[in-house]
């Protein structure tokens, strides 16, 4: 993680806890076959659906993954009970580098606020890097008379839980990102959940549902084509793939929705692979090429070391925590 993406989003130093959590496994165990690593293909689970944001990053990365490391890298979509299909049949893998999982901020940090869970995101997994961060974006249905968030907001003010925000959720990223707009701007604008990101996104351009919050890569084709309108990015800056949306916080100061994702293991993966992994990911977000691809729809490109996602995660956990408690949120599912 750079310095500057560390005074941006605020992760503290917990590399002791991180160097602990890579310690469950002895140097004796990494053995020959980590040495070779790998001898066969690597399947990367996705626990969304194909075509989502989460996905369509995934899929860079498993390529770049197949390229460098001369081993077909194969996208296994396991979507399902907000992600929590996915991350259990990956903590339940052998813990031999073949199976990993491309996670969330919803996976690691927002679910486990809401209520016990069959993984735990720390004990279960063993961390390898971040990947990317996903500002995201706050979009309306092309009919909606707000052109900008201080307009959404005086709609909003206007007719009291007459507006409708979609989420593929309860307790996702997108929902709070409604919630927080909610509690910063004083106004009540419904949370109406889905079962996915595919039919929020669908109503909103229908206008069944007036706006929502999502990752950036699916929405922009939608914006440009006309078929929604950009409101405001979720993110502390303004993007490079679309500078002329303005971010939410300059209309509602300190507001920040991101997601992000990273590539984790199942508990007690040799740390010789995840060395190695690790160095993979760290190398393809070098690549000049590879990482304007990742800009270009949206996200931002943020390697990190283990240690510095398990900080990532203590700092989410802390921050959200915070938002779910000021919206007086309850577990609904």
């Amino acid at each position: 993680m750079n310095a500057n993406a560390a005074m941006k989003y605020g992760p503290r130093a917990f590399a002791g806890a991180g160097m602990a959590l890579l310690a469950g496994v002895s140097l004796a165990q990494t053995g020959a076959s980590s040495q070779a690593y790998p001898v066969r293909p690597i399947r990367i689970i996705v626990a969304n659906t194909a075509g989502s944001a989460t996905d369509i990053a995934t899929r860079l990365v498993a390529q770049r993954l197949t390229d460098s490391m001369g081993q077909q890298t194969v996208v296994d979509n396991r979507a399902g009970a907000s992600g929590v299909i996915g991350h259990e049949i990956a903590a339940k893998a052998p813990a031999d580098g073949y199976t990993l999982i491309v996670s969330t901020s919803a996976a690691l940090v927002l679910n486990p606020l809401f209520g016990k869970l069959p993984y735990d995101p720390v004990r279960d997994f063993t961390p390898i890097s971040l990947l990317v961060i996903s500002p995201q974006l706050l979009f309306a249905h092309a009919g909606l008379p707000a052109r900008n968030v201080d307009e959404l907001v005086a709609l909003a003010r206007a007719k009291p839980g007459q507006l409708n925000c979609g989420s593929p959720g309860f307790g996702t990223s997108n929902h709070l990102g409604c919630e927080l707009v909610n509690t910063m701007a004083g106004v009540k604008i419904v949370h109406v959940p889905y079962k996915g990101t595919a039919p929020a996104i669908n109503d909103v351009v229908g206008g069944q549902v007036q706006v929502m919050f999502n990752s950036m890569p699916p929405i922009l084709p939608l914006v440009r084509a006309g078929k929604v309108r950009a409101i405001g990015l979720g993110a502390t800056r303004r993007s490079p793939a679309a500078p002329d949306i303005p971010i939410v916080a300059e209309t509602l100061p300190g507001f920040q929705c991101i997601t992000w994702y990273a590539l984790i293991a199942p508990r007690g993966v040799p740390p010789a692979i995840v060395t190695r992994l690790n160095a993979e990911i760290v190398k393809m977000f070098a690549d000049a090429p590879f990482a304007k691809r990742i800009s270009d729809m949206g996200q931002e490109p943020q390697p990190s070391t283990p240690a510095e996602l398990l900080a990532h995660m203590r700092n989410e956990t802390e921050r959200w925590s915070k938002v779910i408690k000021a919206a007086g949120l309850k577990l609904e599912r």
